[in-house]
């Protein structure tokens, strides 16, 4: 599936989502997003990251992990709001879409 905007959208609710259940980081991400139909790239996802970190809606640390520095991201205050008004507008586009 080609990311455009659109997808975009349900792919940053896809990862605020999971930031808020658990710490993730891009190559999980990857697959996760892999598993519900969405192909993306690094050179897609880590903007994406970038820009949700950004906005203060997500947040980083870093782990060295042997010779490999890897970002683990979290939700943020900012974020869990952001995400609970975005399932509350989702919830009523589902409801009158498949009503």
């Amino acid at each position: 599936m080609r990311i455009n905007e659109f997808f975009s959208s349900f792919i940053k609710i896809h990862i605020l989502h999971h930031c808020e259940k658990e710490e993730i980081y891009g190559v999980w991400m990857m697959e996760e997003l892999k598993e519900h139909g969405y192909k993306i790239s690094p050179g897609s996802l880590y903007p994406l990251l970038k820009n949700l970190e950004e906005k203060g809606l997500i947040r980083y640390r870093i782990e060295q992990l042997g010779k490999v520095k890897r970002k683990f991201y979290r939700i943020t205050p900012k974020g869990k709001k952001e995400l609970a008004a975005a399932k509350t507008k989702l919830k009523e586009l589902i409801g009158e879409i498949l009503n």
